[in-house]
């Protein structure tokens, strides 16, 4: 198998939320600790930053430009410079104790956001839902560190993770999306890995990215693994498909708390890898406000 290679010459402190513009043929992803949202440009090369008064934990381009951005106080809408244009919320966590960490959109154009329980003294953790007219609801609890959202192609499962609880959860949808009891997908046990953000292929199976893991895994829809991906760098963040048939398949990684011994061994330790895969990702919506 081709090895996974570094996208260009960037390393980032905890990149994140890798997201691929099919009409701009871009990648965006977010740099959480250093509050910014990057743009990379695959033909030419161009390379944007933007950057916000806050940590951007996780973000979606909206239907006709700018962003929808989780900070660590609040959603707000954004234009492409980064100017704030309209608070969403407020988080609905305490934000001193847990800042918006993973999300995403849903094959509605909805957008999801988790937050991250940093004293990890119990599952304070919340999993919120913005919808097409800026209505926001908490549709999950009893999470440590929200991650991993996913859906399937047919809107009828939800993939989340919960990190430092190593677990991937599935959960039912209703018709209009309204979830239901959450189900064990998978638990990790100790060498493995712990299960960050992921991606759904057109096959219907589930990419996580294993955090202390070294490596990215691909599971059934079943929960089987049938893939794994070698990593020259610890801490892979997330996933993403890309590319102009969406068979790249774009990783983040991270040097956060890691030593500087680390860091020098393995330098790469941060930055974005590309591979190329043989089945294409789902198309990555944007959000879609009324």
């Amino acid at each position: 198998m081709t090895q996974p290679t570094p996208m260009f010459d960037y390393t980032g402190h905890l990149p994140e939320c890798p997201i691929w513009s099919g009409e701009e043929q871009a990648l965006y992803w977010t740099d959480i600790l250093q509050r910014e949202i990057h743009r990379y440009d695959i033909a030419s090369g161009g390379h944007r930053v933007v950057s916000f008064p806050e940590e951007v934990g996780c973000f979606a381009l909206r239907q006709g430009g700018g962003f929808i951005v989780a900070m660590r106080s609040a959603i707000w809408l954004a234009d492409a410079d980064g100017t704030l244009r309209q608070k969403v919320c407020d988080n609905p966590s305490n934000p001193q104790l847990a800042r918006f960490n993973d999300g995403g959109t849903d094959r509605d154009g909805r957008f999801y956001a988790g937050t991250f329980w940093a004293p990890g003294d119990y599952n304070g953790a919340l999993l919120v839902r913005v919808d097409n007219r800026l209505k926001v609801s908490v549709i999950q609890c009893d999470i440590h560190g929200a991650n991993g959202l996913a859906f399937s192609a047919d809107k009828k499962w939800m993939y989340t993770s919960d990190t430092p609880n190593a677990v991937i959860y599935r959960t039912p949808l209703g018709a209009n999306g309204e979830p239901g009891a959450r189900q064990v997908f998978r638990r990790f046990g100790p060498g493995e890995g712990i299960p960050d953000g992921a991606a759904v292929d057109e096959e219907g199976c589930y990419w996580s990215a294993l955090y202390d893991g070294w490596r990215v895994a691909r599971f059934s829809p079943e929960g089987e693994q049938l893939a794994e991906i070698r990593l020259p760098v610890r801490c892979p963040t997330m996933v993403c498909f890309g590319g102009a048939d969406r068979k790249t398949l774009y990783i983040t990684t991270t040097r956060e708390n890691m030593s500087a011994e680390e860091v020098a061994e393995y330098p790469l330790s941060g930055a974005i890898f590309t591979l190329p895969v043989t089945v294409a990702g789902m198309k990555t919506l944007p959000f879609i406000a009324d």
